[in-house]
């Protein structure tokens, strides 16, 4: 009976032993590497273009147009620089389009009509945005400065440039690289430039604001 006990603790030991060498034998997993946290921080560059639409007015002593409509492409350029704080994004952006937006009305112009023509436009903003890793919505205001040509039925034509405002929101995505894509809604008001009485007969206050619809292509350095 003692030599079965014997023989039985003397088997638990040689296994015992066995078991450090065996598992030294098996395959180790490979090392888990880390990955960064995508990070926002830099400056840009990149194009963008959409849609834009939105309302003028032309008035005098002698009376209104009353609100007409506006509508037409912009295409540009884009500059900027983001500061990422952990996941609050921080960020400074300019842009300049080319644009189309115009419209007329024969009310109170007679044919062939009052044209609000804006030929080029600029904004200068203030971004702030919510990080989700790659994901990036914010809000967006600041200056905007465009041109506004005015052309009354007489053929002449008056242009002035005007400083104005803008505000809005967007949502952009990193794609693999440096590279990213947004989407972007601004609203604009330019306020009101002075058609001349050499130009409009009279003096002519002529409003115009303007909603754009934008998409971009960003590359990030």
């Amino acid at each position: 009976m003692t030599r079965k006990i014997l023989a039985a603790f003397a088997g638990l030991f040689a296994l015992a032993m066995a078991s450090p060498s065996s598992a030294a034998d098996m395959p180790r997993k490979a090392p888990a590497y880390y990955v960064a946290p995508f990070s926002w921080s830099g400056s840009y560059v990149g194009i963008n273009g959409g849609y834009g639409w939105g309302k003028t007015n032309w008035s005098n002593a002698l009376g209104t147009t009353g609100d007409f409509n506006t509508k037409g492409a912009i295409l540009g350029g884009t500059l900027g620089y983001n500061l990422q704080t952990g996941v609050w994004v921080w960020g400074l952006e300019g842009d300049f389009d080319y644009s189309w937006i115009n419209g007329s009305t024969t009310q109170f112009c007679g044919a062939p009509g009052c044209e609000t023509r804006n030929r080029w436009l600029g904004t200068v903003r203030g971004r702030i945005g919510y990080a989700f890793d790659r994901w990036l919505p914010y809000i967006t205001g600041g200056a905007a400065i465009g041109d506004l040509k005015m052309t009354p039925a007489g053929g002449a034509s008056d242009t002035k440039t005007k400083v104005g405002w803008t505000v809005g929101a967007g949502l952009e995505y990193a794609l693999l690289g440096a590279w990213s894509v947004k989407a972007e809604y601004l609203y604009v008001d330019l306020g009101k430039a002075t058609c001349g009485a050499a130009t409009c007969g009279v003096d002519t206050d002529v409003k115009f604001n303007t909603h754009l619809a934008k998409l971009g292509l960003n590359y990030r350095f």
